[in-house]
């Protein structure tokens, strides 16, 4: 299994509105066009299939073309096509206007409304708005947003019928070659397929909050600006992935694309749906910036301050202290955690993430010359 660092200078996020406006500017409203209205919904037909009967397939396709449009067939009705909007009233006529400020894709989650897309495709409108894979358009409550793994959970109140969730797959048991499928919305051109294999597993990715998402899939699946948000599948039209990033000089696919793996997805949007944000596991510390970590030629994670009460104070740790004349004077820092070593801020948040809330954890402490064990309990923090 191919794992390393991502190691490229540039990535650009797929949100299609930064340059869908000159790529595809009829799909979208123009901003002094109409005033806001709400989103135009048709009325649910009970008892029949709102998506229409496909084509019949020619007679001469290998039975790897087969599966191929039979998983496209299946898992396009779950794709969405999403865009964000700004909120401006116009000066003359005082109506609210719609300026468009991203577009991407996303999928169906479950039955209830929920819509899986990336955090950066709707996080600079101040309005959402979803079009079903039946073309039915509606307005998007956002539930929960992750910055730091690039999630978002929209909903929609759209009837049961109408609502294709995808079949979840696993992302640990993936292999390089292994043939996948992207679906989403490039330069806003609804449901496009493009096969490709998964190139490399592993990759490491920055998040529109700076922080690292790890264990990224690669693939040169072709991904496009709009894809953003869309799903990455198997070969049996599993999620696997949410495609969230290319690598690319012209801004258009190069045949180096990125996913978020589906088990950080399964694991965070159960928590984005019922607490609006990521559940964060801790042990009740204030960090000191890895950046004055560095300056004071020392690697881990120094503790600043422990909340009283927390785990860390019940373990024994120290904060740094402020000698009367004003000197810093360096206590406890992390440096491992169940034996894995602990370089910077982003690896103890990761560390204690893969754990989970209620696990009990070993950290490795050091003060000074000398480290030490201290086992502490992880429990949900702000």
């Amino acid at each position: 299994m191919a794992r390393s660092g991502c190691g490229v200078p540039v990535l650009l996020l797929l949100a299609g509105g930064f340059s869908l406006g000159q790529l595809a500017p009829r799909l979208l409203p123009s901003p002094f066009a109409t005033p806001l209205q709400p989103a135009a919904t048709r009325p649910a037909q009970r008892g029949v299939n709102p998506f229409p009967t496909p084509r019949p397939l020619p007679p001469d396709l290998t039975e790897s073309e087969r599966r191929d449009i039979e998983v496209f067939r299946q898992s396009a009705a779950s794709v969405c096509y999403i865009t964000s909007v700004a909120l401006r009233r116009d000066f003359f006529s005082m109506d609210v206007l719609r300026i468009p400020q991203g577009s991407g894709s996303g999928f169906v989650w479950d039955k209830r409304g929920h819509i899986v897309t990336n955090y950066h495709v709707i996080s600079a409108g101040q309005a959402v708005r979803v079009t079903l894979a039946d073309q039915s358009e509606w307005e998007a409550e956002v539930v929960g947003v992750a910055p730091d793994k690039d999630l978002a959970v929209l909903r929609v109140d759209a009837e049961p019928d109408r609502l294709v969730p995808l079949p979840v797959g696993s992302s640990a048991d993936l292999a390089v070659g292994q043939k996948v499928l992207a679906i989403g919305n490039p330069f806003g051109l609804d449901h496009s397929l493009t096969i490709g294999v998964v190139s490399a597993l592993g990759r490491e990715l920055e998040s529109p909050s700076s922080r690292i998402i790890r264990d990224v899939i690669q693939t040169d699946a072709a991904i496009n600006p709009g894809n953003s948000g869309g799903p990455l599948l198997d070969s049996r039209g599993r999620l696997i992935g949410v495609n969230t990033a290319i690598y690319s000089p012209s801004g258009a696919s190069a045949g180096i694309g990125f996913a978020v793996p589906v088990d950080t997805v399964r694991a965070l949007v159960p928590q984005l749906i019922k607490y609006g944000k990521p559940v964060q596991p801790g042990i009740g510390i204030v960090p000191l910036p890895d950046y004055w970590t560095q300056r004071f030629g020392l690697d881990g994670v120094v503790i600043r301050s422990v909340n009283p009460g927390s785990p860390a104070e019940r373990a024994g740790l120290e904060p740094l202290q402020v000698t009367p004349s004003g000197r810093v004077r360096i206590r406890d820092r992390i440096v491992a955690v169940n034996g894995e070593p602990v370089r910077n801020l982003d690896d103890l948040l990761h560390a204690f993430e893969s754990a989970g809330v209620g696990a009990r954890v070993s950290l490795t402490v050091a003060r000074d010359d000398r480290t030490r064990q201290v086992t502490v309990t992880l429990v949900a923090v702000d």
